[in-house]
């Protein structure tokens, strides 16, 4: 007979959540850290971070520098980031369409879906007028400052937006919506046109528009935007157009996913 599975050990597993806890050390803002800053940071014990992060070393996970003394995320991490990546349809039915929008307008495309209570970059192409120094994708962001954002939450009910997000939100530039009255209003709005707009919401000297993207029910699972900086997208002279380019690639991708309007179901 089969012998029966052995239990999982409080040890084994609490060695997972220290070496997961030692990862999620490694941020935008921190992509390398030495022991002693992970030490501080986790509130694990010296030889216990020099143990898990020799181990991490070794399957991949991290990799160290041997002149700085530095670590930093390794190999293993982004090939697993990739294989979740290449899992979703979203990313799977919107990759090629955007690729191919940013190169014809020159201008950033995005696309992203909702995780809890923030957005989060499937895709991101730079178009010659809109460059960044590094990908968004894998990247957060806040709903209610981003074009992105507010198409992702404008059909939700006002009791969810609230359970979600609250009722005041955190102000990034005098542009940001700070309250739910503003959301609000910025939601209808998002539903009677059937885009989102930003304008230095997020940050200064960027706009964005983005449109919904639905499943085969017509939920909206996700967004695509076009964004850049101010002077490229020219939104005083060409919003309603680049409104029409979003949603058409929006309805695309969503076609793709199996959504048509007259026959949405459950």
């Amino acid at each position: 007979m089969p012998r029966p599975p052995a239990r999982e050990s409080a040890g084994g597993t609490q060695s997972v959540e220290r070496a997961l806890s030692l990862l999620s050390a490694f941020t935008e803002e921190h992509p390398e850290r030495r022991i002693s800053e992970l030490v501080a940071e986790t509130g694990l014990g010296q030889s216990t971070v020099s143990r898990l992060v020799g181990a991490l070393v070794n399957l991949g996970y991290l990799t160290h520098h041997g002149r700085s003394g530095l670590y930093g995320v390794g190999p293993r991490v982004i090939t697993l980031a990739g294989i979740g990546l290449n899992q979703s349809p979203v990313h799977q039915q919107s990759r090629q369409l955007a690729q191919n929008l940013a190169a014809s307008l020159g201008l950033g495309v995005n696309v992203a879906e909702r995780h809890d209570a923030g957005l989060f970059y499937l895709c991101h192409f730079e178009g010659p007028n809109a460059p960044r120094p590094a990908t968004l994708i894998g990247r957060g962001g806040p709903l209610h400052a981003t074009a992105m954002g507010k198409a992702l939450l404008s059909e939700l009910p006002p009791d969810d937006v609230t359970e979600l997000i609250g009722t005041e939100y955190a102000r990034y530039t005098p542009h940001t919506i700070t309250s739910f009255d503003e959301l609000t209003a910025a939601l209808t709005e998002v539903r009677e046109r059937g885009y989102a707009t930003e304008q230095e919401e997020l940050a200064f000297g960027r706009a964005c528009i983005a449109a919904p993207v639905r499943d085969r029910s017509g939920r909206i699972v996700a967004a695509l935007s076009v964004s850049g900086p101010l002077s490229a997208m020219n939104l005083p002279a060409r919003q309603n157009e680049l409104a029409m380019i979003a949603i058409e690639h929006a309805d695309q991708i969503s076609s793709n996913l199996g959504y048509h309007a007259a026959l949405a179901y459950p």
